[in-house]
């Protein structure tokens, strides 16, 4: 008890040193009834999940992905499939340490590192957050004007726009966002498994791309600007994302926990 009584002080004490919890206008907002069957209370923590899935449906995932099996087919399979499990296992992880540390990754990484070496860190995510939203914004700003002509400086403003007025919608409960969240997952994946049956995919093939061989890592042959090592590179850098971590171990607080009957 005295043990337990300690690790629980000590991780008070490191809450208080991270500046308070994660997401504190929402953080433990949504309660989870208890004695609910297992389909529900997979549905009631579903949400998180939607939000960091959001994450890896980037433009660089796309494009990357896309440009490996126009040069090389099915070779790139197995590099999809291992590194999508080991991003996986990485947001199982993150999730784990925002429920019991009850901090995300940024704070748990400022509690345990000193002020000049946090500072620099926080740099180099910043520089981080911004080359990756360029991506982001640009690819958003060239879709509008794709799609209804509307010029590319207006189009920039329309998308940062999108991400203040989402910000704003949490006040009207996260649940919500979630949910809108879904809607858009759904239309991406029917959208997707549309042109999966346009492409008639040689399932044969595709099962066997799913296990690696020496051709997946090879350095030839060069097709594209690419060969197959480079390509499997940008796929694993593609999908293994770290800032999809700090989402996840963020968010994941969001439902309400009882950290003291565990």
């Amino acid at each position: 008890m005295r043990a337990e009584a300690e690790s629980h002080r000590h991780g008070r004490g490191l809450i208080e040193y991270a500046n308070g919890p994660s997401l504190e206008e929402v953080n433990g907002s949504i309660s989870v009834p208890h004695n609910i069957s297992f389909a529900k209370t997979l549905f009631m923590y579903s949400g998180p999940g939607a939000l960091v899935a959001v994450g890896y449906m980037d433009p660089g995932n796309w494009s990357t992905s896309i440009t490996g099996g126009q040069n090389f087919s099915y070779l790139l399979m197995s590099v999809i499939l291992l590194s999508s499990l080991i991003a996986m296992l990485l947001q199982y992880m993150a999730a784990k340490l925002g429920i019991v540390s009850q901090m995300d990754l940024a704070q748990a990484i400022r509690a345990r590192t000193g002020k000049a070496l946090s500072v620099v860190l926080w740099i180099l995510t910043e520089l981080a957050i911004m080359a990756t939203d360029i991506a982001e914004v640009i690819g958003a700003a060239i879709a509008l004007y794709l799609l209804f002509r509307i010029p590319l400086v207006l189009d920039v403003f329309i998308t940062v726009g999108d991400v203040l007025l989402l910000l704003l919608l949490t006040r009207i409960g996260f649940r919500k966002i979630e949910a809108i969240v879904v809607c858009l997952i759904a239309v991406i994946l029917l959208v997707f498994l549309y042109h999966v049956v346009l492409s008639k995919p040689d399932w044969a093939a595709v099962a066997a791309g799913l296990i690696p061989t020496g051709k997946t890592f090879a350095g030839s042959p060069h097709i594209g600007g690419q060969t197959p090592i480079t390509g499997a590179l940008g796929i694993i850098g593609a999908t293994i994302m770290p800032h999809n971590l700090y989402l996840g171990s963020s968010i994941s607080q969001i439902r309400a926990v009882d950290h003291h009957n565990q």
